[in-house]
């Protein structure tokens, strides 16, 4: 599914992301090119005034859904705990530092995100779980489609910096793909080609700053 963000009238920005160079299995076997997000900066840095909005990321099966979650800064972002058993999301690294806490089933607990940056959640009982959220000024945003397609709505005419964010492609390499775009009518993007050379994945530690238990990805945050 493609998800769009706009606030006023104006072009439909498209395009096409292609991921490469991936170690990913499930990417390699599935050519899926989903969960990378695209956004436009006005040039002038005239960003239109932002309405309260809500999104969620909901625990079910152990895993963070939506898996990447773009949202405009002020969004509440509401974490459902849909398992039968507790969960404990939380961030501890450059985006925004929260921790909401051991809760049950059926619960759950919400976080206002007020900087611009990435969040990057897990869950402090189960050390498989993660996910991000990308908070950003701008509204013109979307996140690509399994193949890769995304469309970004009501883009006003102007001139904007384009930036991509994949979460297993490096800094530098998300930094070369910046470009100038202008916007007028319809405006239909080359394919943008995000590698995943130089990725190196890095273990977490739960919100202690310590290593999981061993055995801490079958444990319920019940205590027996």
């Amino acid at each position: 599914m493609i998800l769009s963000a706009a606030l006023l009238d104006g072009a439909t920005v498209q395009g096409r992301v292609e991921i490469v160079s991936s170690k990913d299995p499930g990417l390699r076997k599935h050519s899926d090119f989903s969960g990378v997000v695209v956004w436009l900066d006005p040039v002038s840095g005239a960003f239109p005034p932002g309405k309260p909005r809500r999104a969620q990321m909901v625990q079910v099966n152990k895993r963070f859904t939506p898996h990447i979650l773009a949202v405009t800064v002020g969004t509440v972002v509401d974490f459902p705990n849909d398992d039968p058993i507790f969960h404990n999301a939380f961030s501890n690294y450059d985006g925004q530092v929260f921790d909401v806490g051991l809760y049950p089933p059926g619960s759950k607990r919400s976080v206002p995100l007020r900087k611009e940056g990435i969040v990057r959640i897990f869950c402090n009982i189960h050390p498989h779980m993660s996910a991000i959220i990308v908070v950003l000024r701008s509204p013109y945003f979307a996140t690509s489609s399994k193949s890769g397609e995304f469309t970004i709505a009501n883009v006003p005419d102007g001139v904007y910096k384009l930036h991509v964010f994949h979460e297993r492609a490096t800094e530098q390499t998300l930094n070369e793909l910046t470009r100038t775009v202008e916007v007028g009518e319809e405006v239909a993007l080359p394919k943008i080609v995000v590698s995943e050379s130089g990725y190196l994945p890095l273990p977490h530690k739960n919100k202690y700053g310590q290593d999981y238990p061993a055995d801490s990805g079958n444990y319920s945050g019940v205590k027996k």
